[in-house]
């Protein structure tokens, strides 16, 4: 593939770039005023957020996308360098899935109820309906036969998994990586940060390796993120919501099928896949907010037991909020390296 061709992918990113910024500055006063909102539990006052940012980010991916195929169709961008069947696969499996993300989050209470071990105002949906919603993001790849069968997995070896990847694989991994993103959050800059990182990282690959549809979700999904952090990162104006993390987890995974990157994907979504375990052992019943000392450093919520990366890293080290996210930034990072690492050593 001419790599002249993937500059086509720079505008696309600078329209979801654009229209991820002009939507949060929307969304931001209209779910403040809607009430969707959530408590910022990090900081002393506990100001109250406008809540689900995903919505406009998601918004602007799209939008971004849909540059893209505008582009293709009336031969701007040609020659074409990623199916069109395939990306309206992913629009579609990636609105569905901000739209359940979206539900969650404007389930929001006037007073405090419990969830999970704290006191918030956000309820959000029951532990079962999450993943028998998320799964609905599957149907449009499931439709078009998404995806190559045959998966290297890393350390096992290649395997042919037949009618089974895309009526078994495919939705086991839609409504995985969705719910395990969602884990790990309740930071600013945190989900985005970390989501930033693994984007690029699957951006760098599809581009070195030649996966154009790949290159091109990737890099929209990557400038709508850098757009979301610029009102995230430390001291956040608008919190992700769960619109956010299942529509960043589902395009991530949606990704590395469409790419045929799976095993290189494995290891970059290995955080999540560890956080998802650690959550398990308290059946998901659990925070990974820290609670506050007087001086602005967090305290780990359940002393030495550890229950998510946030744990960890509170356990180490006295940090701040920020902290904490860049902590959190830094190993995915690390991951991404040793991604990278064993593809080199034709490991993955």
């Amino acid at each position: 593939m001419a790599y002249h061709n993937y500059l086509t992918i720079l505008i696309p990113c600078a329209v979801a770039f654009a229209i991820s910024v002009i939507s949060l500055l929307f969304i931001k006063g209209y779910m403040l005023e809607s009430g969707v909102t959530s408590p910022d539990h990090n900081k002393k006052t506990k100001p109250t957020l406008p809540s689900s940012g995903g919505v406009a980010v998601a918004f602007g991916f799209t939008l971004g996308v849909l540059t893209y195929i505008f582009g293709s169709s009336f031969s701007f961008f040609n020659p074409a360098i990623a199916s069109l069947e395939y990306l309206f696969a992913t629009l579609l499996s990636v609105m569905l899935i901000a739209f359940v993300g979206f539900l969650d989050d404007i389930n929001v209470k006037r007073d405090m109820v419990k969830t999970t071990d704290m006191m918030d105002t956000r309820k959000g949906l029951k532990q079962w309906q999450k993943p028998l919603l998320t799964l609905i993001g599957a149907v449009p790849l499931i439709a078009i036969n998404a995806g190559v069968s045959i998966v290297r997995i890393p350390f096992i070896g290649t395997v042919s998994f037949g009618v089974l990847y895309p009526l078994v694989i495919i939705p086991l991994a839609v409504v995985f990586a969705s719910n395990a993103f969602n884990l790990l959050g309740g930071f600013d800059g945190i989900a985005g940060g970390t989501g930033l990182v693994a984007s690029l990282a699957m951006l760098v690959y599809s581009v070195v390796y030649g996966s154009p549809a790949g290159a091109l979700i990737t890099a929209a999904l990557s400038a709508s993120i850098a757009a979301f952090l610029l009102f995230n990162i430390y001291p956040s104006k608008i919190t992700p919501g769960d619109s956010f993390t299942y529509f960043v987890g589902t395009t991530l995974v949606v990704a590395m099928i469409l790419g045929n990157m799976e095993s290189f994907g494995i290891m970059v979504f290995m955080p999540w896949i560890i956080e998802f375990v650690l959550h398990a052992r308290k059946k998901f019943k659990v925070t990974d907010l820290g609670k506050l000392r007087g001086d602005g450093t967090l305290e780990p919520p359940y002393g030495k037991k550890i229950y998510s990366w946030t744990h960890v890293i509170m356990n180490l080290k006295r940090c701040k909020e920020w902290e904490v996210s860049m902590y959190m930034w830094l190993i995915e990072f690390g991951f991404v390296l040793l991604a990278f690492g064993l593809k080199a050593a034709s490991l993955l």
